[in-house]
């Protein structure tokens, strides 16, 4: 596995596509293989054992395409299934949860971070647990956000009834008066600038998508893995799908930093 071998990075859908991004934008000289699981979203309601079973198919397709590293760009599927994951394949492979949750740790100066993500995240308990093994200090105040998800995917970033249901979620969050907010689920940065003008300029919003990145990037050089930019251009990314592949590449090609011709549909049952 060379270091001209690509990275793959699945999601549940297009949120991880956020993340995606961010790989392009801070290692541009990598290859990279993304599947979102559009047949099957979301994974916030799902049981743990479901989603365990969704991500080692999706696991299995991705070795087919040879990657040297793995990207859980879903904080669901990072709660539930990094760990028991990261024991059965010899690939490496991170989440999004630890990135994010190291840096509200860093950046909280009053001791009140706040968490925005599925019900099943929310309800792991993960991000709380990190947060405070860094520092047992610190308040973690985590509020599910259920309705987020549908109106990205429905493209209503910037719709005053996405920005109505934010002012009633961030509430809450607001009264605890938190001065960080992670946005814990990969679809939520797209609803950045509305979210940051809810909450104001005294709270830091923490994209978990963009740290995963930088956290890549470290994981990839202390493994020797990091791409030297020669391989070849052609076929430099590709996008595949559990369904849906027209609707997902007029989505990817609005907030993708470049223009991904064709996504593939593929039968991940089979895997």
């Amino acid at each position: 596995m060379g270091i001209h071998a690509p990275i793959g990075v699945f999601d549940s859908g297009v949120g991880g596509l956020t993340v995606a991004r961010e790989i392009m934008r801070q290692i541009p000289e990598e290859r990279l293989v993304y599947f979102g699981d559009t047949a099957r979203l979301p994974y916030g309601s799902k049981s743990q054992k479901t989603i365990l079973h969704f991500v080692r198919q999706i696991i299995r397709f991705l070795e087919t395409k040879k990657v040297k590293a793995i990207v859980v760009a879903c904080n669901t599927a990072s709660a539930y299934a990094l760990e028991t994951i990261e024991k059965e394949i010899d690939v490496p492979i991170i989440g999004v949860i630890k990135p994010g949750a190291k840096t509200a740790a860093r950046t909280s100066r009053n001791g009140k971070v706040g968490v925005i993500a599925t019900d099943a995240t929310i309800g792991s308990g993960l991000y709380t647990d990190f947060i405070r093994s860094i520092n047992p200090e610190i308040q973690v105040f985590g509020k599910a956000c259920p309705l987020f998800v549908p109106l990205v995917e429905e493209g209503l970033t910037h719709d005053f009834v996405t920005e109505e249901i934010a002012r009633r979620y961030l509430k809450e969050l607001q009264e605890k008066e938190i001065d960080t907010l992670i946005l814990g689920c990969t679809h939520y940065p797209l609803l950045r600038s509305l979210i940051g003008g809810v909450m104001g300029d005294s709270v830091q919003l923490v994209n978990p998508a963009y740290e995963t990145a930088l956290s890549l990037r470290r994981l990839l050089t202390e493994k020797g893995l990091l791409s030297d930019g020669l391989a070849a251009a052609e076929g430099k990314y590709e996008f595949y799908v559990s369904d849906g592949a027209e609707k997902f590449r007029v989505f990817a090609n609005s907030i993708l930093p470049r223009e991904i011709p064709a996504t593939q549909v593929v039968d991940i049952e089979k895997y």
